[in-house]
């Protein structure tokens, strides 16, 4: 209690770190200022989250004799309880995980109720509905899949019984933790939520205002759902009281009630997917960098912009003043807009949409990369179109530019050798802004996702071809989330753990990261300290304050359109490094959150 006692006073001192920017209407969650981080440095085992506290409850597990699986779910719970506002059990995750001999990949992608059609979130004139409209609303509530996915990845690499990994969460619920200054700023921000009573009650006093920044919030009902989860597994969330609760909220949302029935929650199921994994020339050796497959477009949209940054002349373009210079940045963007273009022509879930050619790895092909790299040159291109991999005709129509939102991020090794990277969402800023609850008079609770606002609105074209990323009975929505492990070629030892929330430009932060530690030779944290930067097929974003004004201005003179917005990123990363001598383990934590690194 005295180290939690120590880590919530922490949170007081965050406010005093400047006065938070304004929230961009780009970004999934708004920005609560800049924190300076000064990366960590461990010996044997390390656990990377976006809150203190539950940072330090995966750290306890890892010295209990707890796996990376182990101490993943502990830290998710917590995040459950004190960051609400990003991923939770109402939600979903991807777990990318390494024991030392293979690397696995856990889907716990939410998905579509049986009952819902293509025209979900069409209006009755068949137009798509304003896009926050279909947040917060029944409609775009898929099955969680978190709890679920954890449970199986706990099953096959956990060392600790599954119930004693709730402890940190349940005992946090019951005592209470202290409101952080970035949940505070968050829910001052926020409107919809207090359109929810049970949310309404929990986060926000009478007044209508927030609770201040360390004031003790307790949520007893959240303790009450856990405890059964530990007891009874993922089906104490899936069946019964709580899964009542959950059809019973979205069915009765007093303006656009969803379809999601008892039947869907109970045949959910995780799956185990085929990681996606490239060779990238990193500047001291040759990398093996491995990612989430489809649903996720992460993988997939990372490794192709890094492959075609190095085939451009920028591949080994260093740092201008320590920031990225703009011949760098141009080629960057140019490569981003090709890998979005094939993002929104062809991923999807694949148990419903076949890859092109066959296989996913076509977009990453050598001879495919090849021919896009000729696309870049020295000016903007007009447009960016998609490709054709293995020759292959795109049957399905463009994905219309749409937003995209949430989600928290865990990097995990320990000292049995595994390592892991998962990133997990309710997807936008306190997902559909529903809080379930088995009994009003208890407060609190659990916030619902809206993931399947991840789905195009439109689900045809003008011309009536189907887009692939549309709604369908079952089917998970396309993500960008990108849990990242990095390797070693020709060893396989594990190098890096590393990921992000942000939406669609989740790509870009993880890219950067990668990038600064495997080519610029930057440490986590001075790599995930870099500016930000990307795009999702608009604007160029370049962060707001941290690019010298010559270098905006030379990006338009290349025929870029660039704004300046908060980019709020939540990278975490752990790294294999040397330090006099020994091999340890180097820690960063985004200074735009409140996250910190713990271990031995």
């Amino acid at each position: 209690m005295r180290r939690l006692a120590c880590l919530i006073a922490s949170f007081a001192l965050l406010s005093a770190c400047g006065t938070p920017p304004t929230p961009s209407v780009q970004q999934p969650e708004g920005g609560s200022g800049w924190t300076p981080k000064p990366g960590w440095t461990f010996q044997r085992q390390a656990v990377a989250a976006a809150n203190p506290l539950a940072t330090e409850a995966g750290a306890r597990i890892l010295r209990a004799g707890g796996s990376a699986v182990d101490a993943a779910i502990a830290v998710q719970m917590v995040l459950t309880l004190v960051e609400p506002q990003s991923s939770g059990i109402g939600g979903g995750a991807f777990l990318l995980h390494h024991d030392g001999s293979r690397i696995q990949a856990y889907d716990g992608r939410e998905t579509t109720p049986a009952a819902a059609t293509e025209n979900l979130f069409l209006d009755a004139q068949g137009k798509p509905l304003p896009f926050m409209d279909g947040v917060a609303s029944g409609l775009s509530v898929g099955v969680p899949g978190a709890v679920a996915m954890l449970a199986l990845a706990h099953r096959q690499h956990g060392k600790l019984p599954w119930a004693r990994l709730f402890e940190p969460a349940i005992t946090l619920a019951e005592q209470g933790f202290a409101v952080s200054p970035r949940l505070n700023t968050l829910l001052q921000a926020e409107t919809a939520l207090k359109s929810d009573p049970v949310a309404a009650a929990y986060f926000y006093r009478p007044d209508g205002q927030p609770h201040p920044v360390g004031h003790v919030l307790r949520n007893p009902e959240l303790a009450l759902v856990l405890r059964n989860i530990a007891a009874q597994g993922p089906i104490a969330l899936h069946e019964g009281p709580v899964a009542q609760a959950i059809v019973d909220k979205v069915r009765q949302h007093p303006v656009r009630p969803g379809q999601l029935s008892l039947n869907d929650l109970k045949q959910y199921q995780p799956r185990e997917r085929e990681a996606l994994c490239d060779d990238q020339a990193a500047a001291q050796r040759t990398v093996r960098v491995c990612g989430f497959p489809p649903p996720s477009s992460g993988a997939i949209a990372v490794g192709q912009i890094l492959g075609l940054m190095a085939r451009t002349p920028q591949a080994k373009a260093p740092l201008v003043g320590g920031l990225p210079g703009t011949d760098w940045l141009h080629s960057y963007t140019e490569a981003s807009r090709l890998a979005f273009a094939d993002r929104a022509q062809y991923v999807a879930d694949p148990d419903f949409v076949a890859a092109p050619g066959g296989r996913w790895s076509s977009l990453l092909d050598a001879r495919y990369l090849d021919e896009r790299a000729r696309l870049i040159t020295s000016a903007r291109m007009p447009q960016a179109p998609a490709g054709q991999p293995a020759g292959v005709q795109a049957a399905w129509a463009t994905m219309p530019d749409q937003p995209e939102y949430g989600t928290s991020h865990i990097s995990i090794v320990d000292t049995f050798g595994n390592a892991l990277a998962m990133t997990t969402t309710i997807e936008a800023a306190f997902g559909s802004r529903m809080m379930v609850t088995t009994d009003p008079k208890r407060p609190g609770g659990f916030l619902l996702n809206n993931e399947l606002t991840d789905f195009s609105f439109a689900p045809r074209d003008a011309q009536g071809r189907p887009i692939a990323n549309r709604v369908e009975p079952g089917k998970r929505p396309r993500s960008s989330m990108s849990p990242t492990l990095v390797f070693d070629r020709s060893s396989g030892e594990v190098l890096m753990s590393a990921g992000s929330p942000g939406g669609a430009l989740i790509i870009h932060f993880t890219a950067k990261t990668l990038h600064g530690t495997l080519q610029w030779g930057l440490t986590p944290q001075a790599a995930i300290d870099l500016p930000n930067f990307g795009t999702t097929g608009g604007p160029l974003l370049l962060e707001e304050k941290r690019f010298p004004a010559a270098t905006i201005e030379g990006l338009r003179a290349r025929g870029h359109t660039v704004d300046t917005p908060v980019m709020t990123s939540g990278l975490q990363a752990i790294q294999r490094g040397t330090q006099r001598g020994q091999r340890v383990w180097l820690g960063g934590a985004d200074p735009r959150r409140e996250g910190i690194v713990a271990g031995d």
